[in-house]
């Protein structure tokens, strides 16, 4: 039991991190991009197009400049996908022990497609939900770092210096900024994906082993890609407060979620609050699909090798 469990944690662990590695190097251009745009203030004014700024960033930089902020954005990619998958199978494969939150013995084996514990509806919400929201505390520090770097109001060298000017300005409470408005974000969206993912995923198996013979990654990719986009279009105006609030600690219009959301408002109206919403679907459908086919594929395939 226990060289099985270390196995198993080891797998998830493997499969999260080069998940986590993968989306992290092919899209962080999307998030350089996302966070430019949200940065910028003014009442009823428009946000630069998303081609301007391409061209403003390698203009002055050059095409390594769409990949700032790589460094702190695999500090907490990285560790954080392979805790988060690793911590999400644990709480399913708990939570498939209480009946409220067990899956259906009537569904039809998936096994060809997946080795993840199945759970009902409300058990993946719950799941997805809660996991996130204890990774997500333990990697704020690692967030507002990056969405600094991505941002050009800072000129960081390091994640060292970043980590010595937040906690010179702010104390530790600066490494925690903008957590309730991430939690706000991430805990509905990671339940919302992993809701729609399974659901998906599910649905789509049954259909395609009646009548087509297509390999799994396909499934999971369009499983992962069409629940990332349901749950980025549920959460998105968290994603912007966020934003102001990381990179603007001082700004007191900032203070708050709420005072974040209504200022927000009254500059843009509804619309402000989803700047960046293009660029962070496309990142999230992007992201989506290639980490939980990266996961669950790998995963399989320890599991074949056996």
């Amino acid at each position: 039991m226990g060289n099985h469990t270390q196995r198993s944690a080891f797998e998830h662990l493997t499969s999260g991190a080069f998940s986590g590695f993968s989306s992290a190097i092919a899209l962080q251009p999307l998030d350089v991009l996302k966070t430019r745009i949200q940065q910028m203030d003014g009442a009823g004014g428009k946000p630069q197009s998303t081609l301007a700024i391409t061209k403003e960033i390698t203009s002055q930089s050059g095409i390594r400049g769409l990949w700032r902020g790589t460094v702190p954005t695999l500090s907490r990619n990285v560790p954080g996908v392979a805790m988060y998958f690793y911590l999400l199978q644990t709480v399913r494969r708990n939570m498939a022990n209480v009946p409220l939150f067990s899956g259906s013995p009537t569904s039809i084996p998936t096994s060809s497609t997946t080795t993840l514990t199945k759970l009902s509806s409300q058990g993946n919400l719950l799941a997805g939900a809660l996991t996130r929201l204890g990774v997500g505390l333990v990697l704020n520090p690692f967030t507002v770092v990056k969405t600094r770097f991505e941002s050009n109001l800072y000129s960081y060298k390091s994640m060292a210096e970043a980590l010595q000017d937040i906690w010179r300005q702010s104390g530790p409470s600066g490494l925690l900024q903008g957590f309730k408005a991430s939690a706000l974000r991430d805990a509905p969206y990671a339940g919302i994906f992993v809701l729609f993912y399974e659901l998906i995923k599910e649905r789509s198996t049954n259909i395609v082993s009646r009548n087509w013979d297509i390999p799994a990654p396909w499934i999971h990719t369009w499983s992962g890609a069409s629940a990332g986009m349901i749950a980025t279009l549920a959460t998105h105006p968290f994603d912007v407060v966020k934003t102001k609030m990381q990179i603007q600690p001082g700004n007191y219009r900032y203070r708050s979620v709420t005072s974040t959301a209504f200022d927000i408002f009254k500059a843009r109206g509804l619309l402000g609050l989803f700047d960046g919403g293009g660029i962070r679907i496309s990142r999230k459908v992007l992201s989506s699909a290639i980490s939980w086919t990266v996961y669950e594929s790998l995963l399989l395939f320890m599991n074949q090798t056996k």
